[in-house]
């Protein structure tokens, strides 16, 4: 039979690589000397944007890691360490992330990954200080509508100077008849 702990070990591993199949992007979180009310205040923030922490074991974290090709990621587990699984929006995710490590030095962003690409901090910093969705589509709407509303208003101008100098010719004739 085996011992509880390797059965632990396993299943924590087995859940981790589950995890890292079904996730858009992770961050690794260095919380060390971070209060355990903080670190379920954190998790509860992270709850609400659909995503996990996971606190594990450092050597059980590098295994699940190399199981899923993600190497680059092993120098940033060290110490006391958690990852965060983001299964939806990533961005989100780093805006919680970088505001709760304003608001508590003790959490440090370690790194992360997002498609293809690994994350160190400040691209992790750069993500949250990105404006929200609604806010990049209305910019994207106002930089696409802007070369249009700048020709309707020039042809406007133009038609209206057109109309003045048609409308003074009329007075200049209506002047020279009488």
């Amino acid at each position: 039979m085996k011992k509880l702990s390797l059965i632990f070990k396993e299943t924590s591993e087995k859940l981790l690589k589950d995890n890292l199949k079904g996730s858009q992007g992770i961050f690794v979180i260095d919380y060390t000397k971070l209060s355990s009310p903080d670190l379920s205040a954190l998790r509860q923030s992270l709850k609400s944007a659909k995503s996990q922490l996971f606190v594990v074991k450092n050597s059980i974290a590098r295994r699940a890691l190399k199981a899923a090709s993600l190497d680059s990621l092993l120098e940033r587990i060290a110490g006391p360490c958690g990852i965060v699984f983001a299964k939806e929006e990533p961005v989100s995710i780093s805006k919680i992330l970088y505001g709760f490590s304003k608001e508590h030095e003790n959490l440090r962003l370690q790194g992360g990954f997002l498609k293809d690409k690994i994350l160190e901090k400040k691209d992790i910093e750069a993500l949250a200080l990105l404006p929200a969705k609604e806010v990049l589509r209305a910019q994207l709407v106002m930089a696409l509508k802007s070369p249009i509303t700048g020709l309707v208003m020039v042809l406007h101008h133009t038609l209206g100077k057109i109309v003045y100098c048609l409308e003074e010719i009329k007075k200049k004739k209506d002047v020279k008849v009488t």
